[in-house]
């Protein structure tokens, strides 16, 4: 972290709550290495709490003078503007990640809308709050596509796509995850937007151990993989995700399609299509979703990659 880029942290800050945001939304992504000095540091607007997020711990000096130059921000005619209503630094490479409150009333629990979708987000409490920011785009490709479908959503989390899909119009929507407590907010975040959850499925299970029930619900028109790069005795990336792969194939209805990504910088994308092609050749890499645009990145690989494979009866095409 270098202190002297600390007024470009303040600048490009500054500018976006002039513009008075709304919803959920990150107003400076440091993580996209496109501002020296700042790699290290994310900033978010959660319906009215700003939260300042360090990655890797710096110096007490640096530190200290991080903290002035944000607490700074309270001061500014912008702040007042926008209408803040708290100032949040959570440090993610301590243990736990703890958050403390530089400013304001601190809300542990915050409901957001993201374009029409509510959610809930729990602060202060795990490392990520509940929902994706850099996602928004992949939960509106759902809703946008889920017209009277059947959904299967693997490693589903808070089901921010489960709650997007039901919105768009799905028939039904099966949810998979080994988290029992994170299911336990996705039906939260379905009943803040007044689903009827008869049509919602929740399965704490290990993927790989649930195959059968899986197919129990199936087929389905449209399946998405949004899975951690490591989930302690369950899940790596490199290893695992093959073996969803090829078991997309008799899960899908003819012309199905498929969301699947990967979220970890050393992994581009040619890692999916190549391993859809050589484990399931009946999907076609169809295209990819761009990445919000508060999201930039030097190196259009490090970020979030969202690709749409859709099936054929054709496997040559592939």
């Amino acid at each position: 972290m270098d202190t002297q880029s600390f007024a470009t942290l303040t600048e490009h800050v500054l500018l976006k709550l002039a513009q008075r945001p709304e919803g959920a939304q990150r107003l400076f992504h440091g993580r996209g290495r496109c501002f020296p000095g700042l790699e290290q540091i994310t900033v978010d607007w959660l319906e009215g709490q700003i939260l300042v997020s360090l990655f890797k711990e710096p110096s007490s000096h640096d530190l200290a003078k991080l903290n002035d130059e944000i607490s700074n921000w309270t001061s500014k005619a912008e702040w007042n503007y926008c209408k803040a209503q708290s100032l949040l630094l959570q440090h993610r490479s301590r243990e736990r990640s703890p958050t403390e409150c530089l400013w304001g009333n601190y809300q542990e629990q915050q409901i957001v809308n993201e374009a029409g979708l509510r959610f809930q987000l729990d602060l202060g409490k795990n490392q990520n709050s509940g929902l994706f920011l850099d996602m928004r785009n992949g939960r509106r490709w759902v809703k946008e596509n889920s017209q009277d479908k059947r959904v299967l959503n693997l490693f589903a989390y808070t089901c921010g796509f489960s709650v997007a899909a039901i919105t768009g119009g799905a028939d039904f929507v099966v949810n998979l995850d080994m988290a029992k407590a994170v299911l336990s907010r996705g039906r939260e975040n379905h009943r803040l937007n007044q689903h009827d959850l008869h049509n919602v499925k929740f399965f704490a299970h290990d993927i790989f151990k649930s195959w059968g029930k899986i197919k129990k619900y199936g087929e389905y028109d449209l399946i998405i993989i949004d899975p951690p790069t490591f989930q302690r005795g369950s899940f790596a990336l490199t290893k695992d995700y093959q073996k969803i792969l090829r078991r997309l194939p008799e899960l899908l209805t003819p012309n199905g399609q498929v969301l699947a990504c990967v979220n970890d910088p050393s992994i581009p994308a040619q890692f999916l299509i190549d391993g859809m092609r050589e484990e399931a050749p009946s999907l076609v890499y169809q295209y990819r979703l761009d990445n919000p645009p508060e999201f930039l990145d030097i190196d259009i690989e490090s970020g979030l990659k969202a690709l749409i494979f859709q099936k054929t009866l054709d496997e040559k095409v592939n």
